[in-house]
């Protein structure tokens, strides 16, 4: 919006697909909504509970700068039991999401300038949180002929005297892909000869069908070179208790901190006590949870391949999301999704939203019970059969 009184770098649009979900959403009184990775899942009861009773015992100040100290060392623990990593207290710092992680960490380490490669397709606040920090956001495009793998040659192409890190996800958002150990062992020689920062967007790790989770950091020669960032939104499904952490080299973390006492001063004392409960008690949280997503996506991903001019790799590998390919139906990935919605009044997201190597793909969150996406893919397959 073109406004006097509005920062002239925002005069141009900057709204993403997701921003607008929510007015599609609204488009028919019918339409199934599988455009954000929001759950219909309530968080688990015993993690409500558990904060709620922490809040009646006082815990509604400010924590400490870093976090609560208990929910340190349950992170500390956390990757200890679970990757044999030993993570020092001074490495950890709790943000209010996240998001707002990911762009502490961007503005903690970019120059003006900088460039930042990001792995594409890629979660869309990237660029503009890369942009945010007066950085230059370069896409890295991944394809599924390769099975979303970066490819180690095209990353070292687009390599300058100005690129500063590297961005990775996996399990992705939005393909579901999750990089192979053979992938990052390539990548980290690439870190390692260029002297790149690695931020490892590690969200979706709960979800990870194939194969265990591999922290990129767990690699040799990686701790001192990667940025890992957290959340407790997907894998506990507490997207609107607004809690996360960052993993990093201790100077990087007092950096961190010194830039949020400026943005939000600590992130919220009850959800930090909710996530102390969900590390806690996470092996009685998350396999139901899984279990689901599982289900879900594994119906979800044959209902599309039996579904003509539209594909999905098989099986699932890691995340709720399933990118969609759309290129034998002859549309854009803005027309496809729109023609989904209108004609089948099921909203989803358009692939280019994701970078330019999204374009031919729309993608979908599985984040609704198996009898919904049944009527999702009922509608899909009429409309599809009428192409």
């Amino acid at each position: 919006m073109k406004h006097k009184f509005i920062a002239k770098r925002y005069w141009k649009d900057q709204s993403t697909a997701m921003g607008q979900s929510d007015v599609l959403a609204k488009s028919f009184d019918d339409v199934i909504d599988l455009s954000l990775g929001d759950p219909d899942l309530t968080t688990d009861f015993r993690i409500i509970d558990a904060a709620f009773a922490d809040a009646k015992k006082g815990h509604t100040k400010y924590t400490d700068f870093r976090g609560d100290p208990e929910l340190r060392q349950a992170i500390i623990d956390y990757y200890k039991e679970e990757y044999d990593m030993d993570i020092v207290d001074e490495e950890i710092f709790v943000a209010a999401s996240g998001c707002l992680a990911m762009y502490l960490v961007m503005e903690a380490i970019i120059d003006d300038g900088d460039e930042v490669i990001l792995q594409a397709p890629f979660f869309t606040p990237y660029p503009q949180q890369v942009e945010l920090a007066r950085g230059i956001p370069i896409e890295l495009p991944t394809y599924e002929e390769e099975d979303f793998q970066i490819n180690v040659e095209r990353l070292e192409s687009l390599i300058t005297e100005r690129t500063k890190a590297l961005v990775i996800n996996s399990p992705s958002n939005p393909t579901g892909n999750c990089l192979t150990v053979e992938t990052m062992k390539k990548i980290a020689e690439i870190a390692e000869k260029y002297d790149l920062i690695v931020v490892s967007d590690d969200i979706y790790t709960a979800f990870s069908y194939q194969n265990p989770f591999v922290p990129f950091a767990s690699l040799p020669g990686m701790r001192e070179r990667t940025i890992i960032i957290n959340s407790f939104s997907k894998n506990f499904t507490m997207t609107g208790w607004r809690v996360g952490n960052i993993i990093a080299p201790d100077y990087i973390i007092k950096i961190v901190q010194q830039i949020n006492e400026n943005v939000v001063f600590t992130a919220p004392s009850i959800s930090q006590r909710a996530a102390i409960f969900a590390l806690h008690h996470r092996d009685e949280v998350q396999p139901p949870m899984i279990e689901e997503y599982r289900k879900r996506m594994f119906y979800a991903a044959e209902r599309i391949n039996a579904i003509p001019k539209i594909s999905v790799i098989y099986p699932p590998k890691g995340s709720f999301y399933l990118f969609i390919n759309i290129k034998e139906t002859g549309l854009s990935s803005v027309d496809a999704a729109d023609m989904i919605l209108r004609e089948a009044h099921v909203l989803t997201l358009p692939g280019n939203a994701f970078g330019d190597c999204g374009e031919g793909y729309v993608r979908i969150a599985c984040t609704v019970n198996v009898d919904t996406l049944k009527e999702a893919f009922d509608r899909i397959e009429k409309v599809m059969k009428q192409q």
